[in-house]
């Protein structure tokens, strides 16, 4: 759920990048953070190995300036990729507005893409939020690289709700942006819906009014 002060006109959401060890998670921060004009973004923080896996998260914060009234931020975090690091995984994604899924396209992590979504899935519902509903893009991320799984294979194994889907290069910018705007406008299209609907009760006129 994002966090809005009414009274300031602030929001802050939360978005979350899942997927497999070495799908590119971090490199689609650190790639976000490049770009981003300086007085935009925070720094980015990244708890790594010495092997350069994410331990713990990636964070970066981004200012998105004022959306219909409201000052919006976004707080993008990674997961780390390997399943012994479950229970981080889970801390991180509590409080999830939003999830980017990072599948690495090539066609020996086609099951390894599967069991990280599954693992999505069964995180997200042992923390009481329903996979059906959370806003949700994919990102079929390397596509630069030999032996690539068509969009259409990738789909039939991860995207069986026809979801968004960005096609991506990480490592050179492709994609990247296109996968946060539309998983940034996935977010605000429902804290629209939110908003309107705590607005509405308070804009009706009360007795004698």
């Amino acid at each position: 759920m994002p966090i809005v002060n009414y009274a300031a006109r602030e929001v802050t959401a939360k978005i979350v990048y899942y997927g497999p060890a070495r799908s590119g998670k971090t490199t689609n921060l650190q790639s976000t953070h490049a770009a981003v004009p300086d007085n935009r973004k925070g720094e980015i923080v990244s708890l790594a190995t010495e092997g350069d896996r994410t331990l713990f998260f990636d964070y970066l914060p981004i200012d998105l300036g004022r959306i219909s009234g409201y000052h919006v931020r976004i707080q993008l975090y990674t997961v780390p990729g390997q399943v012994y690091y479950d229970s981080t995984r889970k801390l991180v994604l509590q409080g999830a507005d939003g999830v980017v899924f990072v599948a690495d396209s090539r066609a020996q992590q086609r099951m390894e893409n599967i069991e990280c979504f599954r693992n999505l899935q069964r995180n997200l519902l042992d923390q009481r939020i329903d996979p059906r509903t959370l806003p949700l893009v994919f990102q079929y991320n390397k596509r630069d690289l030999p032996d690539v799984m068509s969009v259409a294979e990738l789909n039939r194994a991860l995207n069986y709700r026809a979801l968004p889907v960005i096609e991506a290069t990480a490592t050179d910018g492709m994609g990247v942006f296109e996968t946060l705007q539309s998983i940034t406008a996935l977010v605000l299209t429902r804290l629209a819906s939110r908003l309107n609907a705590v607005a509405e009760p308070l804009a009706e006129p009360g007795p004698g009014s």
